[in-house]
């Protein structure tokens, strides 16, 4: 059975726009009779790591370095979760130009060279080519023609697909502020327009990925 990895990280949990994207594709997923494993990163919340051997697969750590065994445990149960999963599908808002605190905090367990990365050039990619959709409400618009440069996106894109080699697949709604601050507020109809192509594209990559 096809298995769905399902990540939030929005700490608005009524009316987060990156929530209601992963919302739509996991009930999308769910209809073809497929899993999803849920992982929210705002209700139990990944913390800090405790070490830096952790950054590494235990056969780069250098001799000094060691790792608590509850520590081990917990890294080796986000991996699993992320290598046994079919399409990873990661809500990612945007938050001051970045990503959340929570969800850098889950990246730092499982970016790890020599284990979930390659380390060298002939090393393995276990990840290589699955599939991340990453649904990412944004306040603002961005890209070209915007005068905004979205950096959020491009650090991602750098981290799963160009170290960790997964595909990529961006789905993207933004203006998310229209209906909150005044300035953006004639501009609420692109908002909801972004939404609406944010949906459907969501539509688009169930039907593909499932």
């Amino acid at each position: 059975m096809p298995t769905l990895l399902q990540l939030d990280s929005s700490a608005d949990l009524t009316g987060s726009a990156s929530r209601r994207l992963t919302a739509r594709f996991a009930d999308g997923w769910r209809t073809r009779g497929h899993r999803v494993v849920n992982r929210d990163l705002f209700v139990d919340q990944p913390p800090h790591l405790p070490t830096n051997a952790l950054h590494w697969a235990p056969a780069l750590r250098l001799p000094a370095e060691s790792v608590a065994p509850a520590d081990e445990a917990y890294q080796t149960q986000l991996i699993e979760e992320l290598l046994n999963a079919d399409v990873v599908l990661l809500g990612a808002p945007m938050y001051n130009w970045s990503v959340p605190s929570t969800l850098k905090a889950w990246i730092d367990w499982i970016h790890v060279p020599g284990l979930t990365a390659p380390a060298g050039a002939d090393d393995p990619a276990p990840l290589g080519g699955k599939p991340i959709v990453i649904a990412s409400g944004r306040g603002l618009a961005y890209g070209p023609g915007t005068g905004m440069d979205d950096h959020e996106l491009a650090a991602l894109t750098q981290l799963f697909a160009g170290s960790m080699q997964m595909t990529v697949y961006p789905v993207l709604a933004e203006l998310t502020l229209a209906g909150r601050v005044s300035d953006l507020a004639p501009r609420a109809a692109d908002g909801a327009a972004s939404l609406a192509a944010a949906e459907a594209e969501i539509d688009r990559l169930v039907a593909e990925l499932g």
